[in-house]
C-alpha cells in the first residue's frame, strides 16, 4: 500500500473507531453520575431502581445489537455507522435534560442502541478494510478508542464533581453535575456524526452485494447462522463475548462507588482512583495494539482468562478478611491492566474474524447482543450478589468463572493472526 492509502486507511479506522470511543464514553459516564442522579430521583435507598438506571441502556444496547447484523448487511456498514452517531447525540443531549425518571431512562436506552449498533459494526467494518497482517491491530484501535472514552468519562466526571465535603457543592452536583457529565458527550458525537459522512463504504459489503445481485441471491438471515456448519464457531463467538462480560472486570467501572467504598475509600477518593484505573486501562491496551500481532489472539486470551482468575482469587480473599487501601487499588489496577492487554482487543478482533463473509454481519451482531447480555446480567446481578456475598464470595465466583473459561479456550480457540478473512473460512468452515 502507498502512504496515501495507508493515510485513508487509518483516517476510515479511526472514524468508524469513534463509535468505540462514544461506547466507552456513555458506558462509563454512568458510574460517576451515580451518586448524584440517585440522589436527585430518590431512588439512592431503591437496589431496584438502582439496578434499573444502570441497566436501561445496557437493554437499548441489546435492541441495537439484535438489529444491527440484518440491517448492515442490506444497506451497508456505513449508514449504520451513522446512525449510531445520531443516537449517541440524541442520547447526550436528553439525558442530561430530563427532570422525569422514566424520561432520563427513554434518553439512556437511546444512547443505549447507539452503543449496541457501534459496538456490532465498527470491529467489522475495520477488519474488513484492513489487510491481514495489521488486522489485529487496526481493529485493536476499536478498544483502544473504548479505553480512551472511558478515560474521558472518569477525568471529566473527576473534574465535574465539586468536594463534597461543602453542602453547596453537594447541591450542585446533584442539581447540576450529573447533567454536565452526560452533556459532554454531545462534542465527540457530534464530531463522530460529521466523520461518519466522509468514509467509504467496506469493500467486502460492496463485493458480497455484486455477487448476491449477479446470482439473485437473498442476503444471510439470523435463521442461516444455526447451520450445523456453523455451530462450532458460532459456539466460540458466543462464549468468547459472554466471558468477556462475565469475567466480571467491567463492573469496577459501572460499580466503582461501591468496590472502593469497599476498600475503605471516600467519594472523593474513589474518583482519584478511577482515574488511576482509567489510566491503566489505557496504557495496557497500547500494549495490547503492539502484541496482538507479535504473540497472538490465542495466546493473549488465554493468558487474561488464567490472570484475572488468579487475581480475583486473590481480590476476593483481601476482601474476605477486610484489606484496605493501597493493596485493593493496585489489586483492581493489576486487573484492569490485565483485562485491557488481552480480552478488552482480542474479543472484538477474533469475533470479527471468525465468521465467513457470507454470514460475518448477522454472526457478529449475534455474539455482540449475547455479550450486551452478558453485560445486563452482570450489572443487574452485582448489587444483589455484592449484597448477599459480599465483596468476597462476589469475586471468587468472578475467579470461578476465569478458570472455566480457560479450560474451553485452551481447547477450542485458534490461532488467527496474519491470515485473510477467506483462509480463515477455510480453515474453520471448510476444512
Amino acid at each position: 500500500m502507498n502512504k496515501n492509502s495507508n493515510t485513508f486507511l487509518y483516517f476510515v479506522c479511526m472514524v468508524s473507531a469513534m463509535g468505540g470511543l462514544l461506547f466507552g464514553y456513555d458506558w462509563v459516564v454512568i458510574g460517576g453520575a451515580k451518586p448524584f442522579y440517585e440522589l436527585y430521583f430518590g431512588i439512592s435507598e431503591s437496589p431496584v431502581m438502582q439496578g434499573v438506571a444502570m441497566t436501561t441502556a445496557l437493554i437499548g444496547c441489546l435492541a441495537g445489537a439484535m438489529v444491527a447484523g440484518a440491517l448492515a448487511d442490506r444497506y451497508g456498514r456505513k449508514p449504520l455507522l451513522t446512525t449510531s452517531a445520531v443516537l449517541f447525540t440524541v442520547s447526550a443531549i436528553g439525558t442530561g435534560l430530563f427532570n422525569d425518571f422514566t424520561l432520563f431512562n427513554i434518553a439512556r436506552f437511546i444512547g443505549g442502541v447507539g452503543i449496541g449498533v457501534a459496538s456490532a459494526l465498527s470491529p467489522i467494518y475495520i477488519a474488513e478494510v484492513s489487510p491481514a497482517p495489521i488486522r489485529g491491530r487496526m481493529v485493536s484501535l476499536n478498544q483502544m478508542t473504548i479505553v480512551l472514552g472511558i478515560l474521558g468519562a472518569q477525568v471529566v466526571n473527576m473534574l465535574l464533581a465539586k468536594d463534597t465535603s461543602v453542602a453547596e457543592n453537594q447541591t450542585w452536583n446533584i442539581e447540576w453535575g450529573w447533567r454536565w457529565m452526560f452533556w459532554a458527550e454531545t462534542v465527540p458525537a457530534a464530531l463522530f456524526l460529521a466523520m461518519s459522512l466522509f468514509i467509504t463504504e467496506s469493500p467486502v459489503f460492496l463485493r458480497m452485494k455484486t455477487e448476491k445481485s449477479e446470482t439473485h441471491e437473498k442476503e444471510a438471515g439470523q435463521s442461516e447462522v444455526f447451520q450445523r456448519k456453523y455451530w462450532k464457531v458460532l459456539l466460540l463467538g458466543l462464549v468468547i463475548a459472554v466471558f468477556q462480560q462475565w469475567c466480571g472486570t467491567n463492573v469496577i467501572f459501572n460499580y466503582a462507588q461501591e468496590i472502593f467504598a469497599g476498600a475503605g475509600f471516600d467519594v472523593d477518593g474513589m474518583f482519584i482512583n478511577i482515574v488511576i484505573t482509567g489510566i491503566a486501562n489505557v496504557v495496557f491496551t497500547v500494549v495490547a495494539l503492539y502484541t496482538i500481532e507479535k504473540w497472538g489472539r490465542r495466546t493473549l486470551i488465554l493468558i487474561g482468562a488464567s490472570g484475572l482468575g488468579l487475581i480475583y482469587l486473590t481480590l476476593g480473599t483481601c476482601y474476605f478478611f477486610e484489606v484496605k487501601g493501597f493493596m485493593m487499588v493496585a489489586l483492581v489496577v493489576m486487573a484492569i491492566s490485565v483485562y485491557a492487554m488481552t480480552l478488552g482487543p482480542v474479543t472484538w478482533t477474533l469475533l470479527a474474524e471468525i465468521f465467513p463473509n457470507r454470514i460475518r454481519g448477522v454472526a457478529m451482531a449475534t455474539c455482540t447482543f449475547a455479550l450486551w447480555v452478558g453485560c445486563c446480567t452482570l450489572t443487574f446481578s452485582f448489587p444483589s450478589m455484592n449484597a448477599a456475598l459480599g465483596s468476597s464470595g462476589t469475586f471468587w465466583i468472578y475467579s470461578g468463572i476465569c478458570l472455566c473459561a480457560f479450560i474451553f479456550l485452551l481447547k477450542r480457540c485458534p490461532e488467527t493472526k496474519g491470515q485473510s478473512l477467506e483462509e480463515l473460512e477455510n480453515k474453520l468452515i471448510n476444512k
